[in-house]
């Protein structure tokens, strides 16, 4: 099964954040990561920033071969234990496309977009510099 990679926004910040303590952002990082519990074929990496800054908290799921996903207004004291559960869903799927039926509520309010994965790589034109080495 292909490694799942979730991205966390570490920098979004909600209203009520305490302007001294961390942001919102890297508390949904800290709580993900304490339920992942070194589950495997998942990985969970902070970014500085996904440029949702109006939805926070933000995070993107995706693996090689299938969509990628970006969803927003992740609640970083509650959400944890549905995205895991989201990720979950994902993981099974062989196109990273799970039926809508079957996303958490909070995937299915929360979608921001849905990236295709990227192409194979295409053959270069014979006579390229590439091509001949």
């Amino acid at each position: 099964m292909p490694e799942t990679i979730l991205y966390v926004c570490t920098t979004c910040r909600r209203e009520d954040d305490d302007p001294d303590g961390p942001r919102a952002g890297a508390r949904l990082l800290d709580a993900l990561r304490d339920r992942a519990g070194g589950a495997p074929d998942l990985r969970v990496e902070p970014v500085e920033c996904l440029s949702v800054c109006k939805r926070p908290c933000t995070v993107a799921v995706a693996s090689a071969d299938r969509w990628t996903y970006v969803y927003g207004d992740m609640d970083p004291s509650a959400s944890a234990e549905m995205i895991l559960a989201g990720l979950a869903a994902y993981a099974a799927t062989p196109d990273g496309i799970v039926p809508w039926r079957e996303r958490p509520t909070e995937f299915k309010k929360g979608v921001i977009a849905r990236i295709p994965p990227f192409p194979a790589p295409r053959p270069l034109p014979a006579g390229t510099l590439e091509a001949a080495e």
